[in-house]
């Protein structure tokens, strides 16, 4: 993959030390990580989207935060169910999950 249509970064409280705690991480952004790689690679597009995790976003209190990119939309409290409905409305329809939008 050269370029992805579509960046997903996922805050999973990453540290510089590689150790993953804090509020994401206790709302399982790891499981949500997952949940992206998987449903991503069940809707054969991993040649459109890369996922990536992060560390803190600073805006602990809307997390799990997830940030697409090039369009440049923050989701807030975006759980492993939340997953399907993002990747089959923004990636395959390109409509944003409105309900999940930070604004």
């Amino acid at each position: 993959m050269l370029k992805p249509e579509f960046h997903v970064f996922i805050c999973t409280s990453s540290r510089i030390n590689g150790q993953q705690k804090g509020y994401c991480c206790s709302k399982d952004s790891v499981g949500i990580v997952q949940a992206f790689m998987e449903e991503i690679e069940a809707r054969d597009l991993s040649d459109r989207v890369m996922v990536t995790n992060t560390g803190c976003f600073g805006i602990c209190s809307s997390g799990p935060v997830v940030v697409v990119y090039p369009q440049g939309i923050w989701y807030k409290e975006v759980t492993v169910d939340d997953v399907s409905e993002i990747v089959e409305s923004h990636f395959e329809n390109g409509v944003i999950v409105e309900r999940l939008e930070i604004k």
